[in-house]
């Protein structure tokens, strides 16, 4: 039996949760509407008064990668100083943001 690839809103999911057990972190979900910005990134937010925007791809699909226009906006938004990345995982999500988790949550966050 093939294992299922694990869904980016399942991703998602958990790295707002660990994000939102850290002190001093606003997390929001980005959804794409008629009104959003297109290509901007899945989260976006604010860590100790720095704003943050993450794209979040899926762990298991190597072709799961920013588009160009993707890509394009995480530029901007660095350019302007936000903390910037691509997360496949919490830890991924954490490292952009410069947090450590003590070892005796790691576990926790899987």
């Amino acid at each position: 039996m093939r294992k299922q690839p694990v869904l980016e809103k399942y991703v998602v999911a958990r790295i707002m949760k660990a994000l939102k057990q850290q002190g001093g972190v606003v997390v929001r979900k980005r959804h794409g509407t008629a009104m959003g910005v297109a290509g901007d990134p899945d989260l976006y937010g604010s860590i100790r008064g720095r704003h943050f925007e993450i794209e979040v791809k899926r762990p298991d699909d190597p072709g799961s990668i920013p588009t160009e226009l993707q890509a394009h906006r995480m530029q901007e938004w660095r350019a302007a100083d936000a903390l910037v990345g691509i997360a496949r995982s919490v830890e991924d999500a954490l490292a952009i943001l410069d947090v450590s988790v003590p070892d005796s949550e790691q576990e926790a966050l899987k």
